[in-house]
């Protein structure tokens, strides 16, 4: 019979997103964890299987919690150009509010691991086709209402603003001025119109 777990897991999964972030997948140890989540060693096991096993469940949080942020912003867009500018807006706050300098977890993940676990792949992959798909729905549905222009397709477009978010989450990690990166964005929105 399989033991039941007595600590709260997504108050587990918040103290290893703050390690396996500050400190990558590769510099963060077992004893990192066992720190920061104050479970032994044998609790982590059960309830993850391994490093790796929580660092995937750690991402599925992250990435989770991504969405409903999202999905908060951008209750308030009327139409499909304040969408993409609140998508980028969301984006700079949380460069500007990154005291740390950390960058943005997935991307992080991205860099460092992506050529190295093919779990880890896949789950880049599968984020990276429904962040697309989200994208390109949000783009079509600007050329339908001409607010964007249509010298290239919603999916090509799509595919620019999504390495356009990942370029701005990169440079956000040693650039936060915010003129600066505001001008990045302005440029990105341009092409759009």
């Amino acid at each position: 019979m399989p033991k039941t777990e007595t600590f709260n897991r997504n108050q587990v999964l918040q103290k290893a997103t703050e390690v396996f972030h500050k400190k990558g997948y590769n510099g963060t140890s077992m004893q990192d964890l066992v720190d920061a989540t104050s479970l032994n060693r044998s609790s982590i096991y059960n309830s993850f299987g391994s490093k790796l096993g929580m660092f995937m469940e750690v991402l599925s949080f992250y990435q989770s919690s991504g969405k409903d942020q999202m999905g908060k912003e951008l209750m308030h867009s009327h139409n499909s150009s304040d969408t993409i500018k609140a998508i980028f807006e969301m984006y700079l706050n949380d460069i500007l509010n990154d005291n740390d300098r950390k960058g943005c977890l997935i991307v992080n993940c991205k860099s460092e691991m992506v050529n190295q676990e093919p779990i880890i792949k896949s789950f880049m992959e599968q984020n990276q086709e429904q962040t697309l798909a989200m994208l390109e729905d949000v783009v079509h549905n600007g050329q339908m209402e001409k607010v964007f222009n249509q010298n290239q397709t919603a999916n090509e477009y799509a595919l620019y603003l999504y390495s356009s978010i990942q370029g701005l989450r990169m440079t956000g990690i040693l650039n936060n001025n915010e003129e600066e990166l505001r001008n990045i964005i302005n440029t990105v929105l341009k092409a759009l119109h």
